[in-house]
């Protein structure tokens, strides 16, 4: 919009047209003692719309019958155009057949005079359909002030989204421990995030957290509770003992100073030498274990929470549970948005069905996330998820 177009700005603009200079100052007088009121008139109708869209109008005030131009085509021609569409029109005319107010109407005219008519009727008349035209134009003017506010909010939120994408660990295809992972957020910003790494040559840490709801404040506790998991920054904690990580973040991260939000997590270590798992949660679903001499005789094992949600009971004590790594293995670490779906007939996937599907695939060629992913979408038949989905696989 331009600055002479600026709804804060704008006053009652006149635009008369009329072949005759008579009418245009009689028209003249009866406005000219209203200081709100600009008046301009044009006595060539062939110089109509260059000459709306110099002055901006608030309203146009035509005559019907000139030369060069009818009236009613002038009034076609002025909605055809989209800067002169909106702006109310009063068709001032000596002829007043019903069928002649008709067309105009129905052409686009918004109002139909006798010339001339009374000064406080005309009066009344242009201000009532400009308040109406400058009413439209500052809603417009708030609806594109909106919308770029919005457009730069939504690419402040992308930003934001692919920093805590980055955040997520890379795979790893070599060594003692191998990883496969999977994250879809159901939104811009969700509040699960995931990491490992080693904690020293013998001890692997592996993690994951969801914060209940989406959104900015939910993306904000989630990367704060990862960076203080990932630099090691709860004081006086052994990050090799589970229980001592979950307890020191249900301390550090009250739901009292997190705006009413909490958590839900869980963290393992793994040990290579002894083939063990030690492990504590809170609140979230249980990790899943195949484990046996072999793919074909593993057993599938639930590594539970020790404790309930995070954050939301003071002074609570985790402890660590752990469980032993048989020739084979392979570890399940998730969200619950992973296995709450939705079925067609709209009720939810039992989670037993859930752990059944993934104890079927254990000695599966195939990815076992990518046909999780497959049969979730199957059941549900929606492409996306209620919830953001997370999961990570551990090979030891």
């Amino acid at each position: 919009m331009s600055a002479e177009n600026d709804s804060s700005s704008l006053r009652v603009k006149v635009l008369l047209i009329d072949d005759q200079p008579l009418i245009g100052e009689a028209v003249r007088r009866m406005v000219a003692g209203e200081p709100d009121i600009d008046f301009h008139y044009l006595k060539d109708p062939l110089q109509a719309l260059q000459t709306a869209l110099a002055i901006h109008p608030t309203v146009i005030l035509q005559d019907l019958v000139m030369p060069d131009v009818d009236g009613l085509e002038l009034v076609t021609q002025f909605r055809a155009q989209e800067f002169t569409r909106e702006i109310p029109m009063i068709v001032l005319s000596s002829k007043e057949e019903a069928t002649t107010k008709a067309k105009a109407f129905a052409l686009g005219a918004n109002d139909y005079l006798v010339k001339l008519p009374d000064p406080i009727e005309l009066l009344a008349r242009i201000r009532y359909h400009s308040k109406g035209y400058i009413n439209l134009l500052e809603r417009n003017e708030a609806y594109r002030k909106l919308a770029e506010s919005q457009r730069l909010l939504a690419s402040e939120v992308a930003s934001a989204a692919d920093y805590v994408q980055s955040l997520l660990p890379a795979k790893i295809q070599d060594g003692p421990v191998k990883t496969e992972w999977e994250f879809i957020s159901s939104t811009a910003l969700s509040g699960d995030t995931f990491g490992y790494h080693w904690l020293d040559e013998r001890h692997f840490c592996f993690y994951l957290i969801d914060v209940v709801g989406h959104g900015v404040s939910a993306a904000l506790l989630s990367v704060s509770v990862l960076n203080a998991v990932r630099s090691q920054s709860l004081p006086g904690v052994d990050f090799s003992n589970p229980g001592q990580v979950i307890t020191a973040l249900n301390n550090r991260f009250k739901m009292a100073d997190q705006s009413e939000k909490f958590f839900t997590g869980w963290y393992g270590v793994y040990d290579v030498q002894e083939r063990r798992i030690a492990y504590a949660g809170g609140g979230h679903p249980p990790a899943l274990l195949m484990t046996g001499p072999t793919a074909e005789q593993a057993e599938l094992v639930k590594l539970d929470s020790t404790g309930p949600m995070i954050g939301a009971f003071e002074e609570m004590d985790f402890e660590s549970e752990s469980t032993e790594v048989g020739p084979y293995g392979k570890l399940y670490l998730y969200s619950d948005g992973v296995f709450e779906v939705h079925l067609k007939d709209g009720q939810m996937w039992a989670f037993d069905d859930f752990v059944a599907f993934m104890g079927r695939r254990r000695q599966s060629e195939e990815s076992v996330i990518e046909a999780l992913i497959k049969h979730t979408q199957d059941l549900s038949g929606q492409a996306r998820w209620e919830d953001d989905f997370s999961i990570i696989e551990i090979r030891f």
